[in-house]
């Protein structure tokens, strides 16, 4: 008995992360699992194993025409809040301005405020300048709330370089663009790419504020959602895993880089 009580002891702290991520992964691994299922409509009973899914994802109707309108969304949005916020994390990183803190805590508010609300706001807005919801009216929405994600994630990064670099490169004769270009940029570049995979990963991912501001417009969230009543497809497990690994072989080869040009230096 008391073996057993040191052996519990000793490793209680593996089983606390066994237990952790079992809780996080049994999903995906059901979402994998389960894209592999033999089911033409309901895929929440085990039929069989097969490859068709896989073979063939657009076979659910409808279901590749959301995922490219996510995409697609996914991709604009990703750009403009990237651009937008970078700027807006530089202003208020490397300048002082008056209603600087007040800017900061407004940053805060779309993070802070619940979805529900926000697509709501979003969609009386709106309505009242004469949008119709759709496309662009989604891109727009996600814009909005995408950014406040990539100014934090920016800023962090622009407040963790050493302004010491940026003054050697000026001891050395380059200008204010010339050591921005070839000193500033390439270190909060991490902080960027980042910021915009964080931004990327909340729109495709986003259900509330679409729904709100889709109008006729479907999205993979969307199309999730609505199949979910009547019975979820295989290919949209087949979908998400494919994100998974995805998103998965991003963080994998960017740990590999990082170590690489650490073991370079």
């Amino acid at each position: 008995m008391k073996q057993a009580s040191r052996w519990f002891s000793r490793n209680l702290i593996r089983i606390y992360a066994f237990i952790g991520f079992a809780y996080l992964f049994l999903p995906i691994i059901y979402t994998i699992a389960f894209s592999f299922n033999n089911s033409t409509k309901s895929n929440l009973v085990w039929v069989g194993f097969t490859w068709n899914n896989w073979l063939n994802p657009c076979g659910a109707p409808d279901v590749c025409n959301a995922l490219g309108n996510s995409l697609k969304i996914g991709v604009l949005a990703t750009f403009f809040a990237t651009i937008l916020g970078t700027l807006m994390a530089f202003a208020m990183g490397r300048y002082a301005f008056k209603g600087r803190s007040v800017v900061n805590i407004l940053i805060f508010l779309p993070m802070a405020t619940p979805e529900i609300v926000m697509g709501a706001s979003l969609l009386t807005m709106f309505i009242s300048f004469g949008f119709n919801p759709g496309f662009w009216t989604i891109v727009i929405a996600h814009v909005m709330f995408c950014i406040s994600f990539v100014v934090v994630t920016v800023k962090a990064r622009i407040a963790s370089l050493d302004p010491r670099l940026e003054q050697a490169a000026m001891d050395l004769y380059a200008d204010e663009r010339e050591t921005f270009r070839r000193v500033t940029l390439p270190l909060v570049a991490p902080g960027i790419a980042a910021a915009a995979l964080l931004a990327f990963s909340l729109s495709f991912d986003d259900f509330i504020i679409t729904n709100f501001n889709s109008g006729d417009v479907n999205t993979f969230p969307k199309f999730v959602y609505i199949s979910a009543q009547r019975g979820l497809p295989p290919q949209a497990n087949v979908i998400g895993s494919s994100m998974f690994l995805i998103a998965l072989i991003i963080v994998l080869m960017g740990q590999f880089v990082g170590r690489r040009r650490a073991g370079v230096r």
